[in-house]
């Protein structure tokens, strides 16, 4: 029954990746009410509510899956796909969604960790991770010259531009793994 309930979460969860990454991310400005158009998509914050609601097993596979089939040329990566974007400056934060997952899917599944900011905080520690692996492919991308772009402008383009947005993200996705939990009741 585990089994089923892992594997049914990872195909949850890679739809809600491979979705995620076409619809851009806005939030609600209440005065006037209006929406306001945030420079991400719902791609990280699906692979992080699949590992706060299945589990890091569910969310490690939904994460592999993904990178799987856009290394195999399908087009779900964010410029295309196939096994070239291997040397892509952006790949770090991609290949960051497998510890990503597995981090905020175990954080989750601590006792006492059914609250709201207990939830955001396991998706913020899973934002964290992937921005380090993003960064970490950065810095020695640039050791080696890979980039024709500079360190600082990279840096600002996957990293410091998104960043704002993804943490609005992650506290929403946190609220969303709350209900979720609740519907589905599972204990937290």
């Amino acid at each position: 029954m585990r089994a089923l309930a892992t594997w049914s979460g990872a195909l949850a969860g890679l739809l809600l990746i491979l979705i995620g990454g076409l619809l851009p991310a806005a939030i609600v400005v209440p005065l006037p009410p209006h929406l306001v158009a945030l420079p991400a998509t719902w791609q990280v914050p699906a692979l992080l509510l699949c590992a706060l609601v299945c589990g890091p097993r569910a969310g490690v596979i939904a994460a592999v899956a993904y990178l799987s089939l856009g290394l195999m040329d399908l087009q779900v990566f964010h410029g295309g796909g196939g096994i070239h974007y291997l040397a892509d400056p952006g790949f770090g934060y991609l290949a960051g969604f497998v510890p990503a997952a597995w981090l905020t899917g175990r954080l989750s599944q601590q006792p006492g960790m059914g609250d709201l900011p207990a939830q955001a905080g396991a998706a913020l520690a899973g934002l964290v991770i992937l921005q380090l692996c993003g960064l970490l492919n950065l810095g020695v991308g640039e050791l080696f010259g890979r980039w024709s772009s500079t360190l600082p402008e990279l840096i600002m383009q996957f990293s410091l531009g998104p960043l704002l947005a993804q943490i609005l993200l992650c506290i929403t996705i946190g609220l969303l793994s709350v209900l979720i939990r609740r519907l589905l009741l599972m204990e937290g």
